[in-house]
């Protein structure tokens, strides 16, 4: 027993100083950073835009791999199963939580197998709806779902994804009703929209400004705490009389679980400081992205199971199940 004890403690003397070494040496070699999602979706254009940045700051290339599968599941597995020592990353979202809270069978456990790096923006929602006469505010579209007696419908880019839970959490704070229409994806969604056959659809505000714009939807609502700064005219739910409404599509830089402080704390400080750069803020923002730039591990897995609670609660109001 004395000799096994004093074995581990002449190989902790001699690997310890290593394990320091590395955490202070880090990074020392390329970062991978995998998206869970097709290239050019929004989080993938996201990456990309920062990653010279990134590459500058943290001294080393930054590989960018997409691992597109099973709404983000695919590429998240992959991560989770990764060593914990920084050179594997993920990029993935809120979707992850939608995932969780409907139960959908993983072969990782949302979020305990992940160690939360950075918030690094959130994707607001804006509620638009077909431009008739009867419907141009919030308290119109409540309205007339009360007089049709809830037959309305509502456009989804997909079951169990973001515009279903966003319609289903609207439902339950507002008391309407109104049934889904899933497509294939959100241009489906808004083109059904636009030809009249739903009456309301919960789109990404990046999707949903062109649109506003033109005319052929009207904007409601944006899910955000504060108006969009390049659409400012349109109100948040909260001024409409539904405060926090949280609904706004996060994505977030994650690490596997075990992943040591320092070297976390590596990863959070040159993300945000990435995050702040003028140039890099203001291609984001153009595209209607509300960036963090002061998350922190913390802060984020604290965001992480709030939200988890509100999605979980929204599945069990509406019986959302994966199909």
């Amino acid at each position: 027993m004395i000799f096994k004890l004093t074995k581990t403690i002449c190989i902790l003397i001699f690997v310890w100083p290593l394990i320091c070494f590395s955490q202070a040496d880090y990074p020392n070699k390329p970062i991978k950073v995998i998206i869970a999602w097709p290239p050019s979706s929004a989080i993938d254009t996201v990456m990309r835009r920062i990653t010279d940045a990134l590459k500058e700051e943290l001294g080393q290339p930054i590989v960018v791999e997409n691992k597109a599968g099973a709404a983000g599941a695919m590429g998240s597995a992959l991560v989770a199963n990764a060593p914990a020592d920084g050179y594997t990353l993920l990029f993935n979202s809120a979707a992850m939580n939608m995932l969780a809270a409907m139960g959908t069978q993983t072969t990782y456990k949302m979020p305990d197998a992940f160690t939360p790096i950075v918030h690094v923006f959130s994707s607001p929602m804006v509620l638009v709806s077909y431009p008739a006469p009867d419907v141009k505010t919030l308290q119109d579209l409540v309205a007339l779902s009360t007089a049709k007696q809830g037959d309305i419908f509502y456009s989804s880019s997909g079951h169990g994804g973001p515009s279903h839970f966003a319609a289903e959490l609207f439902k339950a704070r507002t008391g309407i009703k109104a049934t889904q229409v899933p497509t294939k994806g959100s241009p489906e969604a808004m083109l059904e929209l636009i030809a009249g056959r739903v009456t309301f659809y919960f789109a990404v505000a990046s999707t949903a400004l062109p649109p506003v714009r033109d005319g052929r939807v009207k904007a409601l609502a944006v899910t955000s705490k504060e108006r969009l700064a390049i659409a400012p005219e349109i109100p948040t739910m909260d001024e409409l009389g539904y405060p926090n409404f949280n609904a706004s599509y996060w994505n977030g830089i994650f690490a596997p679980k075990g992943l040591p402080q320092p070297i976390a704390d590596r990863l959070t400080l040159a993300f945000n400081k990435v995050l702040a750069k003028p140039e890099v803020q203001e291609k984001l923002i153009s595209t209607a992205n509300v960036l963090d730039a002061s998350s922190n591990p913390q802060k984020f897995m604290r965001m992480i199971r709030d939200d988890l609670q509100v999605w979980s609660d929204v599945a069990k109001f509406a019986k959302i199940k994966p199909e």
